[in-house]
């Protein structure tokens, strides 16, 4: 990707993918050191209520294994995600301490309180000038922002990672967002997708954002261990929320502990086992108003034997079963209870299937589609077992005439035609009384609208 020059107006993305020209960037060095030299005033934390009002950046995707947040891309509830700026340093692009301390210079990431949640991001108006987040100079120099004819476009995006590089974007401007590059050419206005607002139309346009809850939701939260995960450092990540997670709090030594953070990640805490030493874990939840979700639901799940000493996997999921409220105090061997949808919107669903050999439990499957672009979607489909356990699962569906499956994730896929079966993965097949698991995939054309089947062998 190119960079500007004075008096080009072309597309940027943020710097951390930027390749300057060796005279450009000496100036810009030396304009950043003359900025340090200045006084600075404390930068207030950045907080977001209201609908507001940012440049925006692109980046092609998240890190390996994780972002910011701590999810593998490959197993996020949607493909159309977003970065919030680490920091709110204005004039000063060389602080990188990481949690940023309460109070101050804390940006709208929130040292990861804000991951996992949606925000819906409304197109604003285009720059004429030069808008390439150089640090010290001002935004859309030379030109000014003016509203054009992809002003008003939608798209609902996931908060996935962070930005904290040493620009302009990242630093001066509260409420910046960067997104992924994908995702430029699926807004949606009047109906319609538009596919060309990138590369020509873009220029690090103003877009105005709010957090919203999570559309469309149904199902339960999804939790993994995460890479290198054991007995003693049991780190896990929460995903598919309604509300975002603003902490996790594990079950021990006969009550409830609040479980760290993993570093700033902040859909990765560190639970302790029930019993020092065990593989079974309880967790609870609380959402990004602090509150316990599902009326203070327990989890209940264990380090699967695939891990063996750790966990290999950038992210392995586990199934597990619900109890206790808000005041219980669970058991080591807490009982499922059915798994309440907040929020719940028809979807393609299955009934009982029983085994065919008369044994083992029923199972069920129910689909949604989780994001939809134009040519494409994400769909997540959610096994549930029966009132008996179950050793394994397949799971059949039909795509419509012209549909496919490019990826898919948590589970074994075969394809014939335009019939589908999705077998568990060697992690995911045991789910316990009405305990559930779930898989992904994204898939070109049409989303299914047909019923999908369950067997349990």
């Amino acid at each position: 990707m190119t960079t500007p020059l004075p008096g080009l107006t072309v597309p940027v993305r943020r710097a951390r993918a930027l390749r300057l020209r060796a005279a450009v960037l000496a100036a810009l060095s030396a304009l950043a050191l003359a900025l340090l030299m200045l006084p600075r005033l404390p930068a207030a934390a950045v907080t977001v209520t209201t609908p507001v009002t940012g440049n925006t950046t692109y980046f092609d995707g998240l890190g390996a294994p994780y972002g910011g947040c701590g999810m593998p891309q490959a197993n996020l509830d949607s493909q159309d995600f977003i970065a919030l700026n680490v920091f709110n340093t204005p004039n000063d692009y060389a602080y990188s301490t990481r949690p940023v301390p309460a109070g101050t210079k804390v940006g709208a990431w929130e040292n990861g309180r804000n991951c996992g949640r949606w925000v819906q991001v409304v197109v604003g108006d285009y720059c004429t000038g030069i808008n390439d987040g150089a640090p010290g100079q001002a935004f859309c120099r030379n030109g000014s922002y003016v509203a054009d004819g992809y002003n008003g476009g939608v798209l609902n995006m996931l908060v996935a990672d962070s930005c904290g590089d040493a620009n302009a974007w990242c630093r001066d401007d509260p409420y910046h967002i960067d997104l992924a590059k994908a995702s430029l050419n699926r807004f949606v206005k009047n109906g319609a997708t538009v596919t060309d607002m990138y590369p020509n139309h873009f220029n690090n346009r103003h877009m105005t954002w709010q957090y919203i809850a999570a559309p469309n939701y149904s199902g339960d939260i999804r939790i993994g261990f995460l890479q290198g995960a054991q007995t003693w450092w049991g780190a896990i990540a929460v995903s598919h929320l309604a509300n975002g997670v603003h902490g996790v709090e594990y079950f021990a030594n006969g009550a409830w502990q609040t479980a760290p953070m993993n570093s700033d990640m902040g859909q990765s805490f560190i639970p302790t086992p029930v019993t020092a030493g065990g593989s079974q874990f309880q967790i609870r939840v609380r959402d990004a108003n602090d509150a316990l979700i599902n009326n203070g639901r327990v989890y209940t799940f264990s380090l699967p034997a695939s891990c063996g000493s750790s966990c290999p996997a950038a992210y392995t999921e586990v199934a597990y079963t619900t109890s206790g409220g808000p005041t219980g105090s669970p058991s080591a061997s807490a009982s499922a209870s059915p798994s309440a949808s907040p929020s719940a919107s028809p979807s393609p669903s299955a009934s009982p299937s029983p085994s065919p050999s008369g044994q083992g439990g029923a199972c069920t499957a129910t689909g949604a589609v989780s994001s939809q672009w134009q040519g494409g979607w994400q769909g997540q489909v959610t096994v549930t077992a029966g009132a008996a356990p179950i050793s394994a699962w397949t799971v059949k569906f039909t795509l419509p005439a012209g549909a496919s499956i490019t990826q898919l994730w948590n589970g074994v896929l075969t394809v014939s035609g335009s019939s589908v079966t999705v077998r568990n993965a060697t992690y995911n097949g045991s789910l316990n009384a009405r305990g559930s698991t779930t898989f992904g995939f994204t898939a070109n054309g049409s989303p299914f609208t047909v019923p999908l089947t369950c067997t349990s062998p």
